[in-house]
Formats: C-alpha cells, structure tokens, sequence
C-alpha cells in the first residue's frame, strides 16, 4: 500500500512528480489537462521523456489520472455524450503514454433520462471507449456521493456499468467521502469490514484498484461531496486507521483528495504523515 494526494502539473505535466515528493508522496494522482475542459496540452516524446525521468528521480511508484469533471456517459444531448465518449478514450491514450497506471472518471448525470437508462448509456459508453483500446492505462470507475441525478452511488449501479462488453478489465474507484455519504459506513474495524464484504459481494475485491482516502464534511448518507482532512470530518481517524492496517487492501494505494487551504499544502502533509503513522 502506498499514499500519495491530487497535485498540480502547472507549467507541465512532468512537474508533478516533484510535487508530489515535495509533500511525501509515494505515489500521486494529476489531471493530464483543465478539468473543466479548454486547450489539451500536447504529450510529445520530450514530455513523456521528462515525465518519466520525473518519476524516477523524485522515486513515486505509479501516477494515477483523473479524468475531467465536464463527462457525462448519460447526457440526452448527442454531442455531450459523444464528446464524453472521445475524450475520456484519448485521456487513456495520453496516460498510457505517460506509464500512467490507471484513470478514474465519474459517469455523469442521469437527469433528463432516468437512472436506468443512464446507466445503460454508461454501459454502452464504456464499450464505446474501450473499443480496440490497447493501451496499458487502466479505466476505473470512481463511486460518487449520489447528489441528485449523479450515477454510480451504489456498489449495484456500477456493477452494472461493469457488465460492457471489455468491462471485465475495468476496475473501481472507492471514494471514502463518496461511499460514506451515499451510506457505506467506514467508521471503524466492524464498520470498513461490512462495507468491504458488501462490495466483494456485489463487485468484487479483485476490482478494487484505487482508494480516494477522504474524511466528510457532511453526514452519514447526506448525498453530499464535501472533503474534509482525516480526523476533522465525520468518519474520523479510527476508519483510516482501519483501512490501512486492513490485509485485503495491502495491494491497493490511497491518493488523498483532502483540501488545499489557500494553495497551501501543510493540511495534506499532515494527512500523509497520519497514513504513514497508521502504517508503522
């Protein structure tokens, strides 16, 4: 198991690795353009040449993609969805480029089409995107909070999503903050091992690739995404001690998503220490 937090690439993707080591990373996660959309920087042979040669020398394990916030597999406009579609498949290409061990994505709204078609218009989307894909970046589907029309706040709903043809090679994105306010409980031992067991069951562990290791601002089952650092929200340090210390999660890593206060990055490392505490 091995920690690492979102950091910026300004001024070029292959800053981010000595962002990351600057604050203790072992392993980190990045957007590989804005995630709001806008001009796609270019990934040549010079920048994945400087990437890598990043990564090696500021020593993080593996680089993990977030994919941009303006994706929607269920979106009743054609194009939007269409789009989705592209780019998420190109953000595959560019990571596999980069060595980029996996990208996570969000599914979207269902709003407009009802959750049950949503859902099969993620299903298909994802065929869609995986379709001759042969690059070595893996997709993961990441749990939302469920706010609203928001896809992917049950373990059965993305099980679903699962079901695309080539979905066998798609993996999960456990969000601490997500599942914890779409009900999945992480407060301590019993809790995480319910939780844990519910997911073999209904996914499966084996999918299990990437925790977002985030404490809530909001209430058990608010429905809301709120990040709050470990031990100030309402799962509290008992959980993420849990979590680390817990055999069936040895092999997967946790990237923290957890505030920049200011663009200052001392709450982050404090969160890192605290894993690293819990790890021994």
């Amino acid at each position: 198991m091995k920690f690492g937090a979102h950091v910026s690439i300004q001024s070029g993707v292959w800053n981010a690795p000595a962002n990351a080591a600057k604050i203790g990373c072992e392993v980190l996660q990045m957007f590989t353009r804005s995630p709001q959309g806008g001009k796609t920087p270019d990934i040549d042979s010079e920048t994945v040449k400087k990437f890598r040669a990043a990564m090696e020398k500021n020593q993080i394990v593996e680089a993990y993609v977030h994919a941009p916030y303006i994706i929607n597999l269920a979106s009743p406009v054609g194009h939007t969805r269409g789009y989705s579609i592209h780019l998420i498949r190109e953000e595959l290409e560019r990571a596999s480029l980069l060595g980029c061990k996996a990208l996570m994505f969000h599914m979207g709204s269902a709003a407009g089409v009802g959750k049950e078609k949503g859902l099969e218009m993620a299903k298909d989307g994802v065929e869609k995107i995986l379709k001759d894909y042969k690059g070595s970046c893996q997709l993961l589907i990441e749990m939302s909070a469920g706010a609203g029309a928001i896809m992917g706040d049950k373990f059965e709903d993305v099980f679903k999503v699962l079901q695309a043809k080539g979905g066998n090679k798609v993996g999960v994105c456990l969000d601490t903050q997500h599942c914890f306010a779409s009900g999945y409980d992480f407060r301590d031992k019993i809790a995480l091992d319910k939780t844990l067991k519910e997911f073999d069951d209904v996914i499966g562990l084996e999918r299990l690739v990437l925790i977002h290791t985030n404490d809530s601002a909001t209430d058990f089952g608010s429905h809301k995404d709120r990040h709050a650092h470990l031990g100030s929200g309402k799962i509290g340090l008992a959980g993420f001690e849990a979590i680390v210390k817990n055999k069936k999660l040895k092999d997967v890593d946790l990237i923290l998503e957890t505030p920049w206060e200011d663009g200052g990055s001392e709450g982050v490392e404090k969160d890192l220490e605290l894993l690293k505490k819990f790890r021994g």
